[in-house]
Parts: structure tokens; C-alpha cells; sequence
């Protein structure tokens, strides 16, 4: 698919390597590029804010939005924002929902970035889900972003057009890594881990999903953990 470059784009980054990929693809797509940040409560939201803007740094993204959705952790159910609900060990063979689903969270985070894009015109939203997450979070799914394209084209004015865009949501977590490296992504300046703020657990979903994609493309994960002892 051709891209025209002079576009204007809106990336959400959490911080993660997923959405730090998504960002690396989409500045070689787009030229006029914007940096959306949406913390909701959750555990690690102080880290992942960090690793939101020293990945807007390295990619000299002015543009920048930082919100917080505090109405998400007032909800709860999910293990990320309610402190009485533990972070799981990861079982990367269950198709059940785990406990670090945030219910509709990522339909909150879209309705956020079109209004921003209605606002400073953007063109595209790209987001860095990905479907092998989907058997746990339903709003991973490539139709939850079909159906919500169409919410974006029947909800915006008549000259408005967003498209959302999820270039990694048919890669493995191996994949993603190898097209990190291939991109030159900034790796080692992102989160992931869904309990700690200071080295990564190495054991919750979020981690073992990240290892073993690192481990399945031969590359070594530049971020420190401290229950594996992984250096």
C-alpha cells in the first residue's frame, strides 16, 4: 500500500514495544506526526509515562498529548487499575480473559484520539494492537477496529477522514521485534511490565509475551528484569 508522507497522523503510545513499533512505521509512513498518551489508572503509569516521552524524544515528535481517564480505575475490574485485584502469573496457553483486561479500554482511547484529529486535522490514527492478544482482550480484534472505523465515519463531520491504522496486528510478538530492529525502533526505552515501575517482573502476561518474542526472533531484550535474573 502506498502512503503519502505528507499526511498528518495521530500514534497512541503507551510506552510498550508494540506501540514504540507502530510509532517507528508510522514516521517512515507520515511526515506530520503526533504523539498521543492516555494513563488510566493503572499500576505502572508513571513508567509507561516515561517511556512515552523519551520515545517522542528519540523520534523529536513535538506534538505531543498526555491525558489521563481517571473514570477507568473509578470503574475497576481489571487487575492494572484496582490494587485489590491481582496481577496474575502469565499463562500464555489460556484462551480465558485475564485479569489485566481493561474493560472497553481501547474504544475510550480512540474516541480521544479522533476528537484530537477532528481538532488539529489529522488524516490517520495508528494504534499497535495485536491480534495474538486478541484470545484475552476482545478490543484487540481487527473487527473491533473495522467496527469502530465505521463509528469514526458516521460520528465526524461530513470533510472529516481518519483512518485507523494497526500495522503489526497480524505480527507475532517475534515479528514485531524483528521489524523494531529492522526500523530501528528504540527498544530499550520501552515498558511493558504490568507490576513494576523499576525492573520488570518477568512474569506477568504482559512480560512473558515480550521474552518469548524476543527469545523466537534470536534478540536479546535490552530491558533489565529481576525475577529471572535476566541482565
Amino acid at each position: 500500500m502506498a502512503f503519502d508522507k505528507s499526511m498528518s497522523a495521530i500514534c497512541l503510545v503507551s510506552g510498550g514495544m508494540d506501540s514504540c513499533v507502530t510509532a517507528a512505521i508510522a514516521r517512515v509512513e507520515c511526515d506530520d506526526l503526533a504523539f498521543l498518551h492516555i494513563s488510566y489508572g493503572q499500576r505502572t503509569e508513571g513508567r509507561e509515562r516515561r517511556a512515552f516521552n523519551d520515545v517522542a524524544d528519540h523520534y523529536g515528535v513535538e506534538k505531543r498529548l498526555d491525558i489521563s481517564i481517571e473514570h477507568l480505575a473509578k470503574i475497576g475490574g481489571s487487575s492494572l487499575t484496582d490494587e485489590n485485584i491481582a496481577v496474575t502469573e502469565a499463562d500464555l496457553v489460556s484462551t480465558e480473559i485475564p485479569t489485566s483486561y481493561v474493560p472497553f479500554r481501547n474504544a475510550n482511547m480512540l474516541a480521544i484520539a479522533t476528537s484530537w484529529a477532528e481538532v488539529i486535522g489529522a488524516n490517520a490514527i495508528y494504534i499497535g494492537a495485536v491480534a495474538e492478544d486478541s484470545s484475552g482482550y476482545p478490543d484487540c480484534r481487527p473487527e473491533f477496529y473495522a467496527a469502530f472505523q465505521q463509528t469514526i465515519n458516521t460520528g465526524t463531520k461530513p470533510d472529516t477522514h481518519i483512518e485507523i491504522r494497526t500495522p503489526i496486528i497480524q505480527l507475532s510478538k517475534a515479528d514485531i521485534v524483528k521489524k523494531g530492529v529492522e526500523l530501528d525502533a528504540p527498544l530499550h526505552l520501552t515498558w511493558s511490565c504490568y507490576r513494576s515501575e523499576t525492573l520488570a517482573c518477568g512474569t506477568c502476561d504482559s512480560c512473558a509475551l515480550r521474552l518469548r518474542g524476543f527469545e523466537q526472533a534470536g534478540v536479546r531484550d535490552p530491558i533489565k528484569y529481576k525475577e529471572i535474573g535476566h541482565e
